[in-house]
């Protein structure tokens, strides 16, 4: 497994090394001992999902409330996506940067995404599936977004018609988002990283 720090701090891209013979292929998609020893701590496998889209679907931007927030580690079983993480942390000297992996079938890569981070995809191909496991459990009081399209982040979205959820397409811009209180605090974020190092 090669782990790559993101220019998003605490984001990293994650390549699993492929052992395939005329039989089929094995791999360690994940394995926390390694995770840990990257981020500092292990990863609390509190949740798993699996998302179906089609192509050209834009999910995102999602985040949660630190504390506790939702880290997530996320892998595509099937098909393509762009993958993007989104710096949405008040304070952060990257604060409304993103940057973005691509998860498919054939490389197998994964992203590991802290707490506190946005997080969104765009479908490549039809039934791009991910899988991904979180730290804490679905809250929907904790959990926001902001929306995919905002011309502020400018993120460049694959797609010529990009599909967008109800929820998604009535969030807030970033800057509404921060004008509202809504975006997590990054020496907050930072603060309960350092407390999951410590316990």
């Amino acid at each position: 497994m090669k782990f790559r720090e993101l220019s998003v701090e605490g984001a990293w891209e994650i390549t699993p090394q492929q052992h395939g013979d005329p039989r089929g292929l094995f791999m360690e998609w994940y394995r926390f001992d390694h995770l840990a020893e990257v981020v500092g701590h292990p990863l609390r496998m509190a949740q798993g999902n699996l998302s179906v889209s089609a192509k050209d679907v834009v999910r995102g931007i999602h985040f949660a409330d630190v504390p506790p927030g939702q880290a997530k580690y996320v892998t595509c079983v099937r098909g393509a996506v762009l993958d993007v993480i989104v710096d949405i942390r008040v304070g952060s000297p990257t604060f409304g940067r993103w940057e973005f992996v691509r998860l498919d079938d054939v490389d197998r890569r994964a992203v590991y995404i802290s707490e506190g981070l946005g997080h969104g995809f765009c479908a490549l191909t039809d039934d791009a599936t991910l899988s991904y496991v979180c730290s804490e459990t679905y809250n929907p009081t904790g959990e926001h977004s902001v929306h995919p399209l905002d011309p502020d982040l400018a993120i460049d979205w694959p797609a010529d018609v990009p599909q967008l959820s109800a929820r998604d397409a009535a969030a807030p811009s970033l800057a509404e988002a921060r004008e509202s209180g809504l975006l997590p605090d990054y020496q907050e974020c930072l603060r309960y990283r350092q407390s999951l190092r410590d316990s």
